[in-house]
This record gives structure tokens, C-alpha cells and sequence, in this order.
């Protein structure tokens, strides 16, 4: 194996390794797939600021980051601080490790799958900053650019429909945005395998695609809940962050391939308990 130091990096361990951002939806995942990896909330570090000299891993998997699109319009420089700052403390330990980037890196101009090689051009202040990261981040680094990412904890697209899904007969949702969406667990998963790979950038999101208002039909259907979806555009519902129209992730450099999005949307909903 080319990086011995990531040996231990296998579902149900983890020995090693630090978990930056485990508080977050993607954090959490991958604080229980590896359980003897120490997992830092923001509270125990705000990676904006450098890490304690007490913390000396051998192996960092940073899913701490910005992730509010639209709130980073308003606040470029906290955007920034956290996700180019904080890619630039985890490297100053020193040690490999993975950096989570994502699809909006591209401008969605592209109508066939994004791979590795494509040309990035984020179309805003989030996607910018994560691009900024991705350069910050140094030479020994798994760079894993993922999409629309969901989960049965924080704050995301599954537990936002479920719950208007309950209050409401019908939901207004964009139909002219087409991705991956990714559940966390599965990239939890993928993680060991991605630490078996050269250093790089890495395109890891799940198989099949789909509109945001595909994806919350399939909720409403695997969830049991009668809600109507009206299929709206970008510019109907008037989001703050432009954001591309297609950002479907395929990988040309052998990364792990990942199941289909309707597998992961079963297995988030039997963890919340809603199917």
C-alpha cells in the first residue's frame, strides 16, 4: 500500500486519525464509521484558528467547512476564514489528509458528467472559497469533491422536505438543477478506499442523478407522505447564491464508486425513521 499511514483507515476503526467538523452532518458520519478516530467538534477546534500542539494525529479527515451558500454571499470573509483558513491549519500539521470539496467548484455550463481534468469556475462566493481550499490544501492531500450531500442528522435537503412534507400538501422545489445527491454515510464509507489512492482530486458522489424537485418526489414516495411537488426554476425561487444548473460528479481517475442516490435516501430514511 502506498500510504501505510492510513492502515487503520477501515470501517470500525479509524486509530490515528482526527475528525475536524464533527458536529456537522458529514463529521458525524465519519465519526461513526470510524469510531477510535478522534472526532473535534467546532467547539473543541475552530479550525479559523491553528491547531493545540497537543494534536498529533497521523491522519486528519476535514469535514469541518462553511456550507451555507447563500449565507456565504453575505459573509465572504467568515466564508473564507473557515474554508481556506481552516484547509491551511489542518496542513500545517503537517500529516496527509482529506480534504471534502464539492461540485460547485464548476459553473454548470457542462451537460455531460464533470470529471477531475474539467475546468472549474464556481459561480460563487462558497464554491469560490472551497476552490481557494482546494489550493491551500498542499501536496499530501486526497482532495474528494462530493455533492448534494444528505444525511440523518444537521441540517439538509432530506430532513427539510420531510418536515414540510408533514406540514403541508404541497412544496414548491427547483426543477432545473441537476445532481448527485450523496449520502454522507456511503461517502463515510468511501473514505478508506479514497486513502488507498495516489494524492489528488478525487470526484466521489453518488451513482444516478436527479433534479432537486426528482429528489423530493422520491422523498415524499419513500417516506409515505401525501405532498404534492410543483416544479419551479432557479429564478422562481429567487436564492440568494447562483448556483450551477448541472453538476452531476463522475470520476476518470478510479475513485470508489458509490451506490445509487434512491439507496441512500432508503438507508437516511430508516436512520430517521421515516419509512
Amino acid at each position: 500500500m502506498e500510504h501505510a499511514i492510513t492502515a487503520s483507515l477501515r470501517p470500525g476503526h479509524g486509530r490515528g486519525a482526527l475528525i475536524t467538523g464533527a458536529g456537522g452532518q458529514l463529521g458525524h458520519a465519519l465519526a461513526e464509521t470510524y469510531p477510535e478516530a478522534l472526532a473535534l467538534t467546532r467547539a473543541e477546534w475552530d479550525v479559523t484558528f491553528p491547531a493545540s500542539e497537543l494534536l498529533k494525529p497521523e491522519l486528519v479527515l476535514h469535514a469541518a467547512a462553511w456550507t451555507n451558500v447563500d449565507g456565504a454571499e453575505d459573509d465572504p470573509q467568515d466564508t473564507a476564514a473557515v474554508n481556506v483558513g481552516g484547509v491551511q491549519h489542518v496542513a500545517e500539521l503537517g500529516v496527509p489528509f482529506v480534504l471534502y470539496s464539492t461540485d460547485y467548484v464548476f459553473d454548470g455550463t457542462k451537460r455531460t458528467p464533470y470529471v477531475e481534468s474539467d475546468r472549474t469556475n464556481p459561480l460563487g462566493i462558497y464554491g469560490r472559497t472551497k476552490l481557494h481550499g482546494e489550493a491551500a490544501s498542499g501536496e499530501h492531500v486526497w482532495i474528494v469533491r462530493t455533492s448534494w450531500l444528505f444525511g440523518a442528522t444537521g441540517k439538509n435537503f432530506v430532513r427539510t422536505m420531510l418536515r414540510l412534507g408533514a406540514e403541508r400538501d404541497e412544496v414548491a422545489v427547483v426543477d432545473d438543477q441537476r445532481g448527485c445527491p450523496t449520502f454522507v454515510g456511503h461517502l463515510a464509507q468511501a473514505t478508506a478506499a479514497i486513502t488507498e489512492l495516489p494524492y489528488g482530486v478525487y470526484h466521489v458522489a453518488a451513482d444516478g442523478d436527479c433534479t432537486w424537485a426528482d429528489f423530493a418526489e422520491a422523498i415524499f414516495e419513500d417516506a409515505g407522505l401525501d405532498c404534492r411537488v410543483r416544479r419551479i426554476t432557479t429564478a422562481e425561487f429567487g436564492a440568494r447564491a447562483p448556483r450551477p444548473v448541472y453538476s452531476v460528479l463522475r470520476s476518470e481517475r478510479g475513485a470508489p464508486e458509490m451506490p445509487h442516490w434512491r439507496d441512500g435516501l432508503r438507508e437516511c430514511l430508516t436512520l430517521l425513521g421515516a419509512r
